[in-house]
C-alpha cells in the first residue's frame, strides 16, 4: 500500500511540474519607439503618470532621479538612455512603471520605476512561444532580455527585470 502511495504522489509532482511549464504567464507590454517591450505583471506595483524626477548626484545617466511613491523612495530609470534610443520629449502618454523585482546579484527585493513612452496592453504568453534571445555578438548586450515572443504581428522582447538592475553597473 505505502508504494502505491509514494508512485501517487511521485506522480503528483510530475503533473504539477508539467502544469507549471506549459501555464501562461502574463506580460505588461509598454513601447519605446516603434519597438513593445514586456515586463512581468506580477512586477507591476502600479503605472504612474510622469512627474519629474528629483535628481541624484554621481548616479549613472539613465537614472533619472528618485520620486516619493506613497512613502517609498523609488529610482528612476530612463529605458530609452539605458537602451540607447534618440533622445524624446515626455508627452501626456509617458509614464513611470513602478515595479518590484530581486536584485541580479542578490536576493533582496527593490522597488524601481521605469521611465516608457507609453503603455500598450497585457499579454497571456505560454512558455513554448518565449523564445531565447539570439546571439548578436560580444559587442552587443542582450543580457537584459529574457526572450523573445511573437503576437499577431508583433515581436515583443520581454525583459529580465534583475539583470536591468544589476547593482554593479549602477556603481560609477
Amino acid at each position: 500500500m505505502r508504494e502505491f502511495l509514494m508512485a501517487e504522489v511521485a506522480t503528483s509532482q510530475a503533473d504539477k511540474e508539467v502544469l507549471e511549464q506549459s501555464a501562461e504567464q502574463q506580460y505588461l507590454t509598454f513601447l519605446m519607439g516603434k519597438d513593445e517591450y514586456g515586463v512581468d505583471i506580477l512586477a507591476v506595483q502600479e503605472i504612474h503618470c510622469w512627474v519629474e524626477p528629483r535628481p541624484m548626484p554621481n548616479t549613472p545617466d539613465f537614472i533619472r532621479g528618485v520620486i516619493d511613491w506613497r512613502g517609498t523612495i523609488v529610482p528612476i530609470i530612463d529605458l530609452r538612455v539605458r537602451f540607447q534610443y534618440p533622445e524624446a520629449s515626455y508627452t501626456n502618454t509617458t509614464v513611470v512603471i513602478i515595479l518590484q523585482t530581486k536584485l541580479a546579484s542578490t536576493d533582496q527585493d527593490c522597488i524601481i520605476g521605469i521611465v516608457v513612452d507609453a503603455v500598450a496592453d497585457v499579454y497571456d504568453v505560454a512558455p513554448s512561444q518565449l523564445k531565447k534571445s539570439p546571439s548578436l555578438g560580444s559587442k552587443i548586450d542582450t543580457k537584459y532580455i529574457k526572450g523573445i515572443t511573437k503576437i499577431e504581428d508583433s515581436m515583443i522582447i520581454i525583459l529580465d527585470l534583475a539583470m536591468l538592475i544589476d547593482l554593479e553597473e549602477l556603481t560609477i
